[in-house]
Parts: structure tokens; C-alpha cells; sequence
């Protein structure tokens, strides 16, 4: 009798692995597709922070590219900042040097006095006489001598009436020697201090032509308009204005 019985009694038991199985195989299944959709979102993630690392690298790289720019721009700049301090301190320095040059003018602009009467010891010392000979010796382009006898007169009498004219042919001494700096200065010693000379047309026109002859343009054509301006009807006004239309240097 238990040998009939014992096939039943091991077939629920097959039964139950078989049910068994399947359920593990249902487990395992349903874990390979978690697994795929968590490597799917892996990649997916992945790919995106590789895209974020690629856009990070770009905007690196564009970063470097403007870092290296603004340095050559900024290396560009300094250079020319440089060289336009170069020129900067060239320009003091000249100036500074034409400045000591003006000073050292003024310090010697005193009316010379002779080292020794005996020159003019023959000349009768009025004014009339000492202008007469500064005069006659700046005809003659005995330019030192004729300074002492017009440095004489501005001393001696320097609110003489004949003062204005003694002090412009002080400054024609100058500009016939062709030191025209000085002239400059002498001319301007007519235009200023003397207002209603009769010179002072000539002090201007002359000075305009000192500031040319120096390289001085912009000086010279202030006082051509100058002379135009405040004596439109003077010899000299219609010379200023040829040279104003010609803008051409002195011959």
C-alpha cells in the first residue's frame, strides 16, 4: 500500500520547485530590467556631465583665448604708453631747456653798458646824438657798438622820448645778428612798455618774423593777425597779410 501512495507524495513537491522557479526567474527578470533602465539613466547621465565637462573645457578655452588677447592688447597698450612717455619727457626736457634758454635772455636783456668810455668819448652824450650814432653803427652792422651807444641812452634817460626807438633798434642789433631769440624778447620790450611808439607796427612785424625764422609758427601767424588787427593801415599790416595768405616760410 505505501508503495502505490509514494509517487503522490513527491509530486506537489516538484510541483512547488517548478512554482519556485519561475518566481526566481520572474525576480531575476524583473532585476535585469532595473538594471538596464539604471544603466540607460547612467548613460544618459553620464552623457549629459560629459557635455557639461565639454562645455566647461570650451569656455576655458574661450576664457584663455580672451586672457591671451586682453594680455596682447594690454603689452600693446603699455608699449605705446611707453613711447608716448618717451616723447612726453623729450618734449619737457626741450622745453624746459628752451625755458632756461629765455631766462639766461632775460638775465642778459639789461641795456649794455660800455667796458670803457673812451668809445664814445668823441660822441656828444645827449640822446639825440647817442640814438644818432647807434643808428649810423647798426647801418653799418657794427652791431656791438651800436648797442653801446643805445644801451647809453636807455640808461642814462630811459624815459627819454627817444627811449621807444633806441630800444627797437636794440632789438634790429639782435635780429641782424641773427640771434633771434633775443630779438624776440628785445621787440617785445617795444610792444609792451612802449604802446604809442611809433616803432611798435615795426617791433611786431619784426618779432613776427623772428618767430618764424625760429621755427616758431604758430607764435609768428598769432602776431602777423596781431599787427592786423591793431594796425590795419600800416606798411607792415600789408606785409603780415602776404604773409598770411602765403603761409610760407621766410626767404
Amino acid at each position: 500500500m505505501h508503495k502505490k501512495i509514494k509517487p503522490y507524495i513527491f509530486f506537489p513537491v516538484l510541483a512547488l520547485s517548478a512554482c519556485a522557479s519561475k518566481q526566481d526567474l520572474l525576480v531575476v527578470e524583473d532585476n535585469v530590467r532595473k538594471l538596464k533602465t539604471e544603466s540607460e539613466t547612467i548613460k544618459t547621465q553620464s552623457a549629459v556631465s560629459y557635455s557639461d565637462v565639454q562645455q566647461v573645457r570650451d569656455d576655458v578655452s574661450r576664457l584663455q583665448g580672451s586672457i591671451e588677447e586682453i594680455s596682447h592688447n594690454n603689452r600693446q597698450t603699455f608699449g605705446r604708453l611707453g613711447m608716448e612717455d618717451s616723447l612726453l619727457v623729450h618734449k619737457v626736457d626741450e622745453l624746459e631747456s628752451r625755458l632756461q634758454k629765455i631766462e639766461q635772455y632775460i638775465a642778459s636783456a639789461k641795456p649794455e653798458i660800455p667796458s670803457s668810455p673812451s668809445s664814445l668819448a668823441t660822441v656828444p652824450l645827449t640822446d639825440a646824438a647817442l640814438l644818432s650814432d647807434g643808428v649810423s653803427k647798426f647801418n653799418q652792422k657794427n652791431y656791438s657798438a651800436a648797442r653801446e651807444s643805445l644801451g647809453l641812452l636807455l640808461q642814462r634817460t630811459p624815459s627819454s622820448a627817444l627811449a621807444d626807438e633806441a630800444q627797437f633798434y636794440v632789438a634790429e642789433c639782435y635780429f641782424g645778428e641773427k640771434w633771434y631769440e633775443k630779438a624776440i624778447l628785445e621787440y617785445q620790450v617795444v610792444i609792451s612798455k612802449y604802446t604809442k611808439s611809433s616803432k611798435r607796427p615795426a617791433a611786431l612785424y619784426k618779432q613776427a618774423l623772428s618767430f618764424e625764422l625760429t621755427g616758431d609758427a604758430v607764435n609768428a601767424k598769432a602776431r602777423f593777425k596781431d599787427l592786423v588787427s591793431i594796425y590795419p593801415a600800416s606798411p607792415q599790416a600789408a606785409l603780415a597779410r602776404k604773409k598770411l595768405q602765403q603761409g610760407s616760410p621766410v626767404s
